[in-house]
């Protein structure tokens, strides 16, 4: 099950830890405030008031374990680049960072912040229903419980073809585009192959997308081999 770590309470970062926990998932909230680590107590899986710029910190509250890092400090630029920083030495795989202005994003992308958000373009329902999904970049609900994901190529199936990843077959889920570079291959045939760099986009409902995600993630940790 994947771990997110929150930094940073205020409404959005609430919003993000409490969708993720309602979605099953293990959440640590972590505040420098005592008011909103109250408000959250028992709302997640654990939540600590703590200095989120300080690694040493970090590291004894076991953030190095946790696949996610989402660094929502609000108004604080300075604490928003010290934390981002921190998770980013502590070696976590995915570091997803809040900017308040163009500035600030710039910022957090120079020192290594994997993916930025601005909250006045992703609400955090949206964010946290896309952190669902590893590898997605965006999250769309085209009807009722069926969604279109835009995503990185999972390594896993780097140099498979349509055809041979039988994504249809094996989670009943339908690669309807493509985008290589500048280009879009607009439903593509069974031919062709996925390479690293590519996005793809994804027609699912959530049961079926949460399933391919999910043995995607294994398959990178390890947990099953991908079938040839």
């Amino acid at each position: 099950m994947r771990q997110f770590a929150v930094f940073g309470l205020g409404i959005f970062g609430s919003s993000i830890a409490i969708a993720l926990h309602e979605q099953g998932f293990i959440v640590l909230g972590v505040d420098i405030e005592e008011e909103p680590v109250k408000e959250l107590a028992g709302k997640i899986t654990e939540v600590v008031q703590a200095d989120t710029t300080d690694e040493k910190v970090l590291e004894a509250l076991g953030v190095r374990n946790f696949d996610v890092a989402i660094v929502s400090i609000g108004n604080d630029i300075q604490s928003s680049v010290l934390t981002t920083l921190a998770v980013k030495e502590l070696g976590i795989p995915l570091v997803i960072s809040r900017a308040i202005n163009e500035m600030h994003g710039k910022i957090l992308h120079k020192i290594g912040a994997d993916r930025v958000i601005f909250p006045e373009q992703d609400t955090a329902i949206r964010v946290a229903k896309t952190l669902a999904f590893p590898y997605a970049i965006r999250s769309e609900e085209l009807f009722p419980g069926h969604n279109i994901i835009e995503s990185q190529v999972p390594p896993s199936l780097y140099g498979f073809t349509l055809a041979k990843a039988q994504l249809r077959t094996r989670y009943g889920i339908t690669v309807i585009a493509i985008k290589r570079g500048e280009n879009y291959i607009v439903s593509p045939n069974a031919t062709e192959s996925l390479s690293k760099g590519d996005i793809i986009y994804i027609l699912g409902s959530e049961q079926q997308l949460k399933k391919f995600f999910k043995e995607m993630a294994e398959i990178r940790n390890g947990k099953v081999k991908v079938e040839e």
